[in-house]
């Protein structure tokens, strides 16, 4: 199989590999660039990012922003010719501004998901910046789409299709999950959707299969069976140019399959995580100390999550809410980003 072609309007990466965004602070400037110096599209979360920043706690959307830009400079600094963009949750407070400071910044593009992204064009219009939801469903891609058509005239750049074996926040119901759909099966779906407004608009919409993607071998079978491309994040994690402390990738590469489960998180969604004791045994501190999210029940889930995936970020594991996908126990080294891609090569080239 030779090397797809990945085409999101002007953006034509080597790969058709798009590195997923991973918050609080786990894929900054040093994975997406990274990335993007080896040809895929590095992602920069945008989840707290300013959680580094001395005033972060007083003035947290102010250190946000700053930390936005400066990590996407960085960025560019690492790949000059690579491609970099940003994640943005639609359930973060002031996502407005966080994605008008992203085009500010001149960002290749915004994936953005935790809710449908209904308004993302507000934000965009007049910019080069390329704009991709994320959307469990064919149902969510044609809402997304219906909706762009009509109040902004416009429709996706592409569309990234994240299935149930995914890492963090899942876009399904927890009782879905007991009986979950096929990844390729949503992507069926999802393009379908794709064809109808791409054909409107007179532009192809790639449709981007993520989830439980970890090998070479996985890559190559999400392409043969139809996705434009995929998105990786878990495997991305156990590099040594993730930005995440040591420990929280040596938990990845100790975890087994049966310490991986679904949790549910303050946000009010299903999660996947590592089963710590943190998670299993909670504390009982239910202190919101940032307010971060429009709707957050830390009422009734004895944590911050903010707080819980500062300390993870920041190595403290015994205190931390550790997501990651259904195959991080799979890892059992750290290995170089460009070890990935050259896997991805050889595996796509013998295909």
């Amino acid at each position: 199989m030779s090397i797809s072609k990945l085409i999101i309007g002007h953006l034509r990466p080597k790969f058709p590999v798009i590195q997923g965004g991973m918050g609080v602070g786990v894929s900054l400037s040093s994975l997406a660039g990274s990335v993007a110096k080896c040809g895929g599209i590095g992602i920069i979360s945008g989840a707290q990012i300013g959680y580094r920043e001395k005033d972060f706690i007083k003035n947290t959307l102010e250190a946000n922003l700053r930390a936005l830009a400066d990590e996407i400079h960085k960025a560019r600094l690492k790949a000059p010719e690579g491609i970099i963009g940003v994640n943005l949750m639609v359930a973060m407070k002031h996502y407005g501004e966080y994605v008008k400071k992203a085009v500010e910044s001149k960002i290749d593009l915004i994936i953005s998901g935790a809710g449908l992204p209904l308004d993302l064009p507000l934000y965009t219009k007049g910019s080069s910046t390329q704009i991709v939801p994320i959307v469990s469903s064919g149902k969510a891609a044609n809402i997304i789409c219906k909706h762009w058509d009509r109040k902004y005239q416009c429709t996706p750049d592409a569309i990234v299709v994240e299935g149930p074996l995914a890492g963090g926040h899942l876009g399904f119901h927890a009782d879905v999950l007991d009986n979950p759909p096929v990844l390729m099966d949503l992507v069926k779906e999802v393009k379908a959707v794709a064809l109808e407004y791409g054909q409107k608009y007179n532009k192809s919409i790639p449709v981007i299969a993520a989830g439980g993607i970890y090998t070479g071998k996985d890559v190559a079978c999400a392409l043969k069976e139809g996705a434009d491309g995929v998105q990786m994040a878990t495997r991305f994690v156990t590099t040594h140019e993730c930005d995440a402390d040591l420990a929280f990738k040596e938990a990845y590469i100790h975890s087994t399959e049966d310490s991986i489960g679904i949790i549910k998180s303050p946000v009010g969604m299903p999660g996947r995580a590592i089963l710590n004791d943190f998670i299993t045994n909670p504390r009982g501190n239910k202190a919101c100390f940032f307010h971060c999210l429009h709707k957050c029940g830390v009422t009734d889930i004895p944590y911050c999550i903010s707080s819980a995936l500062i300390h993870a970020v920041n190595g403290d594991t015994e205190n931390a809410l550790l997501f990651c996908g259904s195959n991080a126990y799979k890892a059992t080294h750290i290995e170089h980003v460009e070890d990935i891609f050259a896997e991805i090569h050889s595996t796509l080239a013998k295909a």
